[in-house]
């Protein structure tokens, strides 16, 4: 029995070595497996908030090439205006205006006929264009805002 015992004993501890073994290589693997999860999981979050920021830095510069575009766009109208001065003679009153008239382009394109403002001169005034130009002017946006305060007579009505 003392032989069997010294041949069984030695099996009996290697037998227990290696399951001891075996559970601590899984704990290490259970590890192992944990922190490249965990490695995975940052990457992907690094990878999604790139991505985020990549679609917000896509949509910020079509918005800026949106609006530099339109930019140039509305560069290539202009107004163009002329003025001069005149006398109605009536049988015994002569009346000075000064007829302000203006037009719209699109670069060399007219868009529209000739919009005529008449502003009536005192005997004393000096011909000069009024100060507030803008607020006389048809295709300012003042005048689009305002809706007809400063438009002409025939617009008005």
């Amino acid at each position: 029995m003392d032989a069997m015992l010294w041949i069984l004993l030695p099996v009996l501890v290697a037998a227990g070595s290696a399951i001891l073994s075996v559970f601590m290589m899984q704990a290490r693997m259970d590890v192992a497996l944990a922190r490249e999860r965990e490695a995975l999981a940052t990457a992907e979050w690094k990878l999604e908030n790139q991505e985020q920021t990549l679609k917000e830095r896509v949509k910020a510069a079509e918005e800026t090439a949106y609006r530099k575009a339109f930019d140039q766009f509305l560069l290539d109208f202009r107004v163009e205006e002329r003025h001069y001065v005149r006398e109605s003679r009536s049988h015994f009153v002569s009346r000075k205006s000064m007829v302000m008239q203006e037009r719209l382009y699109f670069r060399n394109i007219p868009l529209s006929n000739w919009v005529e403002h008449e502003m009536q001169l005192d005997d004393g005034a000096d011909m000069q264009l009024p100060a507030s130009q803008e607020a006389s002017s048809v295709f300012s946006a003042r005048s689009l805002t305002d809706q007809g305060k400063y438009a002409p007579k025939y617009l008005a009505q």
